[in-house]
């Protein structure tokens, strides 16, 4: 559905987008992550034709996203993180008002009002003025003025902002759904929505792609995906030493409790488990042991780990 090559744009000597690459299938829910001023807007505002690149090329559903410009755009539901609405007009009556800047008409205009009102969950408050809404209800006006044409791909660009718990949930379950008949692409900063709702995850950060997978296999490859917590009774001195030999372990990091017990953190190479492992070398030197779990890796984990400056 979007294919990126070499993409940039230069404001002056400021390179806000580096010569990106990235790919997203058609079906996918695809979560667009980066720290503030990391170049996402810039890169959604290329991909829908607000801004010109410098130089590179892309495509969106296999037409050129530069030279075919408005068919592009047919393809495409965009919704901006300040989503812009006409606050003086009816819901009903704005998304009348876009459905005919988009083409609709007729039986075909009225029947597509009634299923994205249907679908963002409006149909309630459909003839009450948008200046009325609650934040949360003025979000779905947008994303239902970003599906009235009925667009193969939706770019969505913070569309939680500002919206309470909630609120962000209605609007996760929503976009989950919509996930089954369209390509999305997703700019936010909450990354547990990231978790629950994406199948595949683009950071990017100082204009540059940092990873591009599932979070899942990010996760799993990230340099803390292999921690393991061992609470011993035992002296720091000696167990830390035993541990360091595994050759998996990376680092041991020792916290001294109460009553002669000790925690110890394992740090371990991706994909590795060490639980079996210490385990046995507390049994060999008759070491009691509290607990012993392995420390399961999160998206912001590997986003602070990709994009910190240390």
């Amino acid at each position: 559905m979007i294919e990126i090559s070499s993409l940039s744009k230069s404001y002056g000597r400021h390179k806000a987008v580096d010569q990106i690459s990235f790919e997203v299938a058609r079906g996918e829910i695809v979560g667009f992550l980066g720290p503030n001023g990391a170049g996402k807007s810039t890169t959604l505002r290329m991909l829908t034709g607000f801004l010109p690149p410098t130089s590179g090329a892309g495509r969106i559903a296999g037409k050129d996203i530069f030279r075919e410009s408005l068919e592009v755009r047919k393809d495409i539901g965009y919704m901006p993180e300040n989503v812009p609405l006409y606050t003086d007009m009816r819901v009903r009556e704005y998304l009348r008002f876009r459905g005919a800047l988009r083409g609709l008409a007729g039986g075909s205009l009225r029947k597509r009002l009634g299923e994205v009102m249907e679908i963002c969950g409006l149909t309630s408050v459909r003839r009450k003025m948008i200046k009325t809404l609650s934040k949360g209800y003025r979000q779905r006006v947008g994303l239902a003025d970003a599906l009235i044409h009925d667009p193969d791909l939706l770019i969505l660009d913070e569309p939680t902002n500002g919206l309470d718990p909630n609120q962000i949930r209605a609007i996760r379950e929503l976009i989950q759904n919509l996930g089954e008949k369209h390509t999305i692409l997703l700019s936010t900063h909450i990354l547990s929505e990231v978790e629950m709702t994406c199948n595949k995850v683009v950071i990017i950060d100082g204009g540059k792609i940092k990873a591009a997978d599932t979070p899942e296999n990010l996760v799993n490859s990230m340099r803390r995906a292999g921690r393991v917590s061992i609470e011993l009774k035992a002296h720091k001195n000696e167990v830390e030493p035993l541990i360091a030999q595994f050759d998996e372990v990376t680092r041991v990091v020792g916290e001294s409790m109460s009553n002669g017990w000790n925690r110890f953190t394992v740090f371990a190479a991706p994909k590795t488990d060490t639980r079996l492992k210490l385990g046995q070398l507390a049994q060999e030197h008759h070491w009691p042991i509290r607990s012993l779990s392995r420390k399961s890796g999160t998206l912001e984990e590997v986003f602070v780990e990709l994009t910190r400056k240390d």
